[in-house]
């Protein structure tokens, strides 16, 4: 009777080293994103009054409390 497992190591394909930095990267700049909307309050963005008020629209539209 011969057994079906092979003593072979496991061989990772390279497209998933490249899923798990394409994920890592998503999900830093969600995190970035959800920083500058709902807790920023205008210390990092300070290119002007189009972008903050747009933050502030951000966080009425999200339901995060702002003032």
């Amino acid at each position: 009777m011969s057994s079906s497992a092979s003593s072979q190591p496991v061989v990772h394909p390279a497209g998933s080293v490249r899923l798990l930095w394409t994920v890592l990267a998503t999900v830093a700049v969600l995190t970035l994103l959800a920083y500058l909307v709902a807790f920023d309050q205008g210390a990092v963005s300070r290119s002007g009054m189009y972008l903050h008020e747009l933050m502030h629209d951000g966080r009425h539209l999200l339901g995060v409390p702002c003032h």
